[in-house]
């Protein structure tokens, strides 16, 4: 099984739309958004809306749990004042354009989604969430301590655990816990569609593949292709220059960061 993951699309529609088409030419059997639709530029109501048309279950990101409650907090950990003030200034330009109809639809978003597989007389769980399993805005980057992420998992009872919201893909496997029975942990962040922060101004996502021989005793029997793809910059960085919106946010689109 060939499943489609994307997360983090921020209002970029260009972006958005450059990803289904990628995506569609790949075929995955199926597709999952991890959150956070709008925030950062001007197309907030047309993502939310390509991505209801098609029917794709998607979770709360902390960017929609903000819009959807038409709160002036979006959960974003600002680390400076200026990073603050810019921020305060997107959440109120989101909340202007969000209609009522597309607002109601983030407020009602689940906050995870869980896949439960039985394969090789084991049970697999594939838990999906925006930030963390405890908190839809906790950054769980490449350099968590590994007893931390470990102890996340194994609270959520999650075999594998794919999130985004730091906006910087990785893959780590956790290796197997003591005893006579091996099994093995991945961490899966899926990095961002629409606003990528890893110095690659390109689009990304994941498709995890699953199959018959997968197994929590076997370390890499689960497969995870990370795709970059392109899409137009520009005219996502130019809407940015040509709204309320600051224009620092164009440049990280720019620059991937």
């Amino acid at each position: 099984m060939r499943i489609a993951l994307f997360s983090d699309i921020h209002a970029n529609l260009p972006a958005l739309e450059a990803f289904f088409k990628d995506v569609d030419a790949r075929k995955p059997d199926a597709i999952y958004c991890l959150g956070d639709l709008v925030g950062y530029n001007i197309w907030p109501n047309e993502v939310i809306n390509e991505i209801r048309k098609r029917g794709i279950p998607t979770i709360a990101g902390n960017y929609d749990q903000g819009i959807g409650l038409m709160s002036d907090e979006c959960g974003c950990a600002y680390k400076t004042d200026t990073e603050k003030d810019m921020g305060k200034i997107s959440i109120s330009y989101t909340n202007s354009l969000v209609k009522p109809e597309e607002r109601k639809y983030l407020r009602t978003l689940p906050a995870h989604i869980r896949v439960e597989y039985q394969l090789n007389n084991d049970k697999m769980n594939l838990l999906l969430v925006h930030g963390s399993p405890r908190k839809i805005n906790e950054y769980l980057f490449e350099d968590r301590e590994e007893k931390s992420l470990m102890r996340i998992m194994q609270d959520a009872d999650a075999d594998i655990m794919c999130f985004g919201h730091t906006h910087k893909p990785y893959h780590r496997i956790l290796p197997s816990e003591p005893g006579d029975n091996p099994h093995y942990r991945h961490a899966i962040n899926i990095g961002s569609v629409g606003k990528p922060k890893d110095s690659n101004p390109k689009g990304c996502y994941v498709i995890l593949h699953i199959n018959e021989n997968s197994s929590i005793s076997k370390k890499d029997s689960i497969q995870v292709e990370f795709i970059r793809f392109n899409y137009d910059v520009e005219k996502a960085a130019k809407a940015v220059e040509d709204s309320p919106l600051p224009n620092e946010y164009a440049e990280m689109l720019r620059k991937g960061f």
